[in-house]
């Protein structure tokens, strides 16, 4: 089954660091039995409303191919990773 995790990181994180969140999420999904189908970075955009104090995020979306099981682990993980504002994970439609 395809799902879709998109992720808010705080845009002040430098740019290795971001790179290396996005690396690590990545790597959750390959360790825990998934396929990572496509990582897009949609880059700083202006927030609807502030989060912790901040009004720009930047934007990834990552699609990957699961059996569902590692979706609770994922959104665990992602919860506490700093930099990470918010997180949702989806069913992609097929």
């Amino acid at each position: 089954m395809k799902y879709e995790m998109l992720y808010l990181i705080d845009a002040a994180v430098a740019d290795e660091a971001r790179d290396a969140t996005i690396a690590k999420f990545e790597d959750i999904v390959k360790n825990l039995g998934g396929t990572v189908v496509s990582t897009d970075k949609w880059g700083v955009k202006k927030l609807a409303y502030p989060i912790n104090y901040k009004s720009d995020a930047f934007y990834v979306l990552m699609t990957y191919e699961s059996d569902g099981s590692l979706n609770k682990e994922l959104d665990r993980i992602a919860g506490i990773t700093d930099g990470v504002l918010r997180r949702i994970i989806t069913k992609a439609n097929a």
